[in-house]
């Protein structure tokens, strides 16, 4: 089973037997003081230039947030998209809550996109999923309900599956949903990456389905967070990681993804790990 994601002249698959494909995470306002700032006055230089640079830094997948205070998402993230669109070929990950500003910016973009996302909450399930249906995307589906995150791997299990039973109902095929089984951060709480690695791995081998995750989350509050986010990464190849958000520019992160690509299985002898060396 492959989850397939289309661009400009360009198509992204990923799936268990493939290798793992990168989700450019920066255009995103959390944290980054400057972009928000920018998005809230309605520009753009910055998430042009974000998008052109994560397409040179390997990006497979950019991701398209703009949710930011005072920021009008059903106005400008349309725009952000079409921007997008201009300056780089990849494959969009439409990031909002907002069904209406999801809608608006999906209809502007003319392939196949990955929505981010859904949940286990009856609401957005019934508000995201027919959307998701009716323009023929891929979506997000966030392990969390109305009780919020578990640390119950049978809980964030039980809540997949009824993302996954409610999807199929609306006629969404089971290529198209790619579960995000939600990284919390280690330094809060020391077993946090086995529960997603565990719910990954029951996830996939249960359902044969896609995932992604937010990898950088586990590092927060740590010292030397690449080195962290790569081997979490690494160990995630292994336990199902299909498609990771993070971040591309991250030293040393494709080649350790292409090695363990290789070492799960999803590089037949070795060859894009022998093309990345040569």
């Amino acid at each position: 089973m492959e989850t397939i994601i289309t661009g400009n002249n360009c198509e992204v698959k990923f799936g268990l037997e493939l290798p793992t494909v990168i989700i450019g995470e920066r255009i995103n306002p959390t944290g980054r003081k400057t972009l928000a700032k920018e998005l809230s006055e309605g520009k753009l230089d910055i998430l042009r230039e974000d998008a052109k640079k994560q397409t040179e830094e390997g990006s497979d997948i950019i991701d398209v947030n703009v949710g930011a205070v005072g920021v009008d998402e059903v106005e400008l993230l349309p725009l952000a998209v079409k921007e997008v669109m201009k300056v780089t070929d990849r494959p969009i990950c439409i990031d909002s809550s907002n069904p209406k500003a999801l809608r608006a910016a999906i209809e502007i973009c003319s392939y196949k996109v990955l929505v981010n996302s859904v949940n286990g909450k009856e609401e957005s399930m019934e508000e995201i999923l027919p959307i998701v249906k009716e323009t023929g995307s891929a979506v997000v589906c966030l392990t969390m309900d109305e009780e919020g995150i578990s640390d119950d791997v049978d809980k964030r299990f039980a809540i997949a599956e009824k993302i996954l039973k409610k999807a199929e109902s609306y006629g969404i095929k089971r290529e198209d949903l790619v579960f995000d089984c939600l990284v919390m951060t280690n330094s809060t709480n020391s077993d946090s990456a086995k529960i997603t690695l565990a719910t990954m791995r029951k996830v996939t081998q249960t359902f044969g389905v896609s995932t992604t995750c937010g990898a950088s989350n586990i590092s927060f509050g740590m010292p030397n967070r690449d080195l962290l986010n790569i081997h979490f990464m690494t160990m995630g190849i292994l336990n199902g990681l299909c498609a990771p958000i993070t971040d591309s520019s991250i030293k040393g992160l494709k080649k350790a993804m292409k090695a363990a690509d290789f070492l799960a299985g999803r590089d037949p002898y070795g060859m894009n790990y022998i093309a990345d060396y040569r």
